[in-house]
């Protein structure tokens, strides 16, 4: 009974102090709360929106033990690159890699890094790098118009029809956890192609660098035209960077001098071309050679046989056959010999009669 009146008496006293709150107060925690959760759930859903539209994605790891990056010119009038390039201005939802990664940039989805020509353009993310779009804009005269604090560009001013080339940062690595070889993808930067007012030869102007990891999960949702024969053979972006179909010449690579390659050929033609072609041989020898001379690990049975006691056994017999051979000669010329002796010379062929 004493129990009951207990329970009772602190059921009242809870009661007392939740109406003794004022309502201003309890409407204001309500509310807190209703948002918490509401962004809770908003939170939930992106993150399971964004892993169904891209579940695969890899990062690179931080302590492989052999690794090598590099930077790639693309250039968009090769075949294996003009799909990045068409459709120059957009087609419905269709749109060609500078217009997708320019309206990412536009809304604030992505943040775009600046290209430090004072620095041959070495790409640096640290946030004291990231620039506007507007800034990027204004140096290259880009026609704009701003309302209400916020950028709005009609798709025929975006210049996608001069961005003719991209800068490419891409790491050759071994990942030792796995045992695998893999190029990816870095960063990207968009080379806007303008000639003068007098015609001469176009100058090149690299507008912003952009990490690969930022737009990886929106270029999964666009497609690229991979053939100009079947119309029907596409993929998307991210398949295409992550398959590395895209083709270009190595102008750069990390290295202790800090230097290009162009500088580092000084002006000749002929000694540029020869480092690429020695940089592209040693990244394919490195990955042929990965796991030992690739013609050995293809045959087995030379691996087996090189073993010391492989060799032995190989050996003793060979010895076994040699030794067994000449007996069985021998039996076999003592047989016929005895056969010979014991028939006569002459042949005799017997007609079977029938009954």
């Amino acid at each position: 009974m004493r129990k009951t009146i207990a329970l009772i008496a602190i059921a009242l006293l809870t009661t007392g102090a939740v109406s003794a709150q004022p309502k201003k107060s309890r409407v204001q925690t309500t509310q807190q709360t209703q948002q918490q959760k509401k962004q809770g759930t908003q939170s939930q859903g992106m993150t399971r929106r964004m892993s169904i539209s891209y579940p695969v994605a890899l990062d690179m790891p931080e302590d492989v033990v052999w690794r090598r990056d590099i930077y790639r010119e693309l250039d968009l009038n090769n075949e294996s690159n003009s799909g990045l390039y068409y459709p120059v201005q957009p087609q419905g939802k269709q749109m060609n890699l500078f217009t997708y990664i320019f309206k990412l940039a536009q809304n604030d989805y992505i943040p775009i890094y600046e290209y430090s020509v004072a620095n041959d353009g070495q790409d640096d993310f640290s946030d004291g790098a990231k620039v506007t779009l507007k800034t990027v804009l204004d140096n290259y005269h880009i026609f704009y118009e701003e309302q209400d604090g916020k950028l709005k560009i009609d798709n025929s001013d975006i210049p996608s029809q001069e961005v003719m080339k991209y800068f490419l940062k891409e790491s050759a690595y071994y990942d030792q956890s796995n045992a695998t070889f893999h190029i990816k993808p870095l960063a990207l930067c968009p080379v806007m192609l303008r000639e003068d007012d007098f015609g001469g030869e176009a100058a090149q102007y690299p507008l912003f660098w952009v990490r690969y990891a930022d737009v990886e999960p929106y270029l999964s949702r666009q497609t690229i035209m991979t053939s100009n024969v079947n119309n029907a053979a596409v993929m998307s972006m991210d398949d295409y960077f992550t398959l590395n179909k895209y083709q270009g010449k190595i102008y750069k690579t990390n290295n202790m001098l800090g230097k290009t390659l162009a500088q580092i050929a000084n002006g000749d033609t002929a000694k540029l071309s020869s480092e690429q072609r020695r940089i592209e041989a040693e990244l394919e020898a490195f990955r042929n050679n990965i796991f030992g001379d690739k013609e050995k690990r293809d045959s087995l049975d030379s691996i087996a046989n090189n073993h010391p006691q492989n060799v032995k056994a190989a050996a003793k017999a060979k010895k076994a056959r040699t030794e067994k051979a000449p007996k069985a000669k021998k039996e076999k010329a003592s047989g016929s010999s005895s056969v010979s002796a014991a028939s006569p010379a002459a042949r005799v062929s017997v007609r079977r009669q029938r009954h």
